[in-house]
């Protein structure tokens, strides 16, 4: 990743890239969710460990920084005689998108409060005493 803002604007950046740039989620992230994305049914850590080809616990890691992202949702299904497991799924993508927009009005807005603070923090002061006029 592109360590200053001018670096980021210059480079092409796809729509996953947003996912990293937004949330700070890796590609193994970025392949749990695309798993999540195309497939048909809710999934376990387990079966999602067996698509992404990692061992459970490394998998399990990337489902919880999804979920901390909002990018995933867990569900809990009950087993008839007790007990339960869970499965994930992906956010509805609009849901997703609200949420970057609203972190990206945030940041802008952000953004500008400091350009202002920097600009009354190093505006040029006029320092020359004011004329007397005889």
């Amino acid at each position: 990743m592109p360590d200053s803002m001018a670096e980021q604007l210059r480079q092409d950046m796809e729509c996953e890239g947003l996912l990293e740039c937004f949330h700070g989620l890796k590609q193994l992230d970025r392949e749990v969710f695309r798993t999540l994305v195309t497939g048909t049914d809710p999934l376990t850590v387990d079966e999602i460990a067996d698509a992404v080809d990692r061992e459970r616990s490394t998998a399990y890691r990337a489902v919880q920084r999804l979920l901390q992202a909002g990018f995933i949702q867990k569900e809990q299904i009950n087993y008839d005689q007790g007990g339960y497991y869970h499965v994930y799924k992906p956010t509805d993508p609009a849901e997703i998108a609200d949420d970057m927009q609203r972190l990206l009005n945030d940041w802008y807005a952000k953004m500008g409060q400091l350009i202002t603070e920097f600009e009354e923090k190093y505006e040029r002061r006029d320092t020359t005493p004011p004329s007397v006029d005889s």
